[in-house]
């Protein structure tokens, strides 16, 4: 058995009937809608055509959006529905992030995620969702694909029908006649400063620019919705990840290479400092969620296919090392060296596991990137040298070995962002984002903050430290790397959401 829809697009008068009684059979706060209806026009006077396309979740065979998260808030029925349970959700927001198809929102009022779950407490009672009872054109069609005498699964086998996205593999429950591209794709169609009937907001960080936009048609009506789920705060996470795991890796390294003495003051301060550093970590991830006092749930309900789950796990282990080294260190024993190998290599599952979760954010092609794994561990290369280059300890040896690091470090990180930006993208969506990255204003920090202060001042710093040995030189590039590192961080996540995903 598997539940879903059949939109006829055909049919379809754009009255938005469904979207009112999805509202009031599930006391939809304002602003919020888990259906809601789009308007595009295709052509120019006389010869132009308006389209109308219901938008919702797909109750997708393979959803993205229960794989991600970390308390198992969303999950998949035996009958097919993807349903979701309040009481689990942390406000994580990276179902929101995994969706490809906008169908997700953070309920304003409670603070959690919600969906169109189809009306699972009607189909319990054998009744049709809300929606499909009042759609006065008969144009959405709700049943059992699996049936073949169902009237839905005989749609679906008898007529030329579409789905969104199939490229995502996430096996779509939703199939649509007679629609449209310029409503099924939201990138072939342009939206304007305002919608009919309606003011247009902006959620969007990044406006499309010309060379951009689709000549397919033009969005004319839509609904709000959060197009941006993860801030700042998720951009200053990774940052200080980096140098969480830079600082431990490094550091290890050096106190098992005999550099630093395993009981010595450098030891500890690098202990300290990345212990630190990953406080500050779990204190973003924490932050931004929108039920920080759930946050154990991740611990006590794990999801185990999330990644959130798995670098949660991998960060307090991480910190648990970090603190025993600091111990040993504060009671003036050396640290073993197993613990030593063991810290390393948990500081470099710190520093990429998140490339594996910014994966499970199906939605954005963009952070599908082979490349963003070695990105964050040369990320988390730089973040280290650059502290060992401030920190010293152990005189000209450490310096030299801090500055040839951060000069290789730099390079390679600069190299990565480039090639993320600049090179060839399988899909149109992701060849936008890095569109997105590279002009406007994300550009303009990109070019500017990226590549200019954290690569090209930060490399003639480190030239002239190299030749005069200025201890102020050495400081000054070690502080524009990590100033270009953080202003990569935020231009790369904020240009993976730009793109329109409804």
């Amino acid at each position: 058995m598997r539940y879903g829809f059949v939109i006829d697009q055909t049919k379809c008068i754009g009255c938005h009937a469904c979207t009112v009684a999805c509202k009031a059979e599930h006391d939809i706060p304002l602003g919020a809608f888990r259906t809601w209806v789009t308007y595009t026009e295709t052509g120019t006077f006389p010869d132009s055509r308006r389209h109308f396309q219901v938008n919702r979740c797909n109750q997708c065979a393979n959803a993205p959006c229960v794989s991600v998260c970390p308390t198992g808030a969303l999950f998949r029925r035996p009958d097919g529905i993807v349903d979701f349970d309040k009481s689990k959700c942390i406000g994580c927001k990276a179902c929101v992030a995994a969706c490809p198809y906008d169908a997700i929102y953070i309920d304003p009022d409670d603070h959690t995620a919600a969906k169109c779950n189809f009306c699972a407490h009607r189909v319990d009672r054998g009744i049709l969702p809300a929606c499909v009872d009042v759609c006065p054109a008969k144009a959405i069609v709700a049943g059992d694909l699996d049936d073949p005498g169902s009237l839905a699964a005989m749609l679906v086998a008898r007529t030329a029908v579409t789905v969104r996205k199939p490229e995502q593999g996430t096996q779509p429950g939703v199939f649509y006649i007679g629609a449209d591209s310029s409503t099924l794709d939201p990138t072939r169609a342009a939206a304007g400063p305002s919608y009919a009937f309606a003011s247009r907001p902006d959620p969007t960080p990044v406006t499309l620019d010309a060379s951009m936009r689709p000549e397919e048609g033009r969005r004319v009506y839509d609904a709000p919705h959060l197009r941006v789920p993860w801030g700042p705060m998720v951009s200053l996470y990774l940052w200080t990840k980096s140098l969480a795991a830079g600082i431990g890796g490094l550091g290890a390294v050096l106190v098992l290479a005999g550099v630093w003495r395993p009981d010595g003051s450098a030891s500890l301060a690098a202990a300290a400092a990345a212990l630190a550093f990953l406080l500050a970590t779990v204190g973003l991830l924490v932050g931004d969620l929108k039920h920080p006092e759930r946050f154990y749930l991740m611990f006590v309900r794990p999801q185990w296919r999330s990644w959130l789950v798995k670098g949660g796990i991998a960060l307090t282990a991480y910190g648990v090392l970090l603190a025993a080294w600091l111990a040993a260190d504060l009671l003036h024993r050396a640290v073993p060296a197993p613990v030593l190998v063991v810290t390393l290599a948990a500081a470099a599952l710190s520093a990429g596991y998140s490339a594996f979760l910014f994966g499970q954010a199906e939605a954005r092609d963009f952070w599908q990137s082979p490349l963003v794994l070695w990105h964050l561990l040369a990320q988390a290369t730089l973040a280290g040298a650059a502290y060992v280059l401030v920190a010293g300890g152990g005189g000209a040896t450490v310096r030299d070995l801090a500055t040839r690091l951060l000069v290789g470090a730099v390079g390679l990180h600069l190299a990565f962002a480039l090639a993320e930006a600049l090179s060839h993208h399988p899909t149109r969506e992701a060849a936008l984002a890095a569109r997105a990255l590279t002009h406007g204003p994300l550009g303009r920090l990109f070019w500017g903050g990226a590549a200019g202060v954290g690569g090209v001042l930060a490399l003639t710093a480190l030239a002239l430290f190299a030749r005069t040995g200025l201890e102020p030189a050495g400081v000054l590039a070690a502080t524009l790397a990590l100033l270009g590192l953080l202003a990569y961080e935020h231009t790369w996540v904020q240009a993976g959401q730009s793109v329109p995903l409804s």
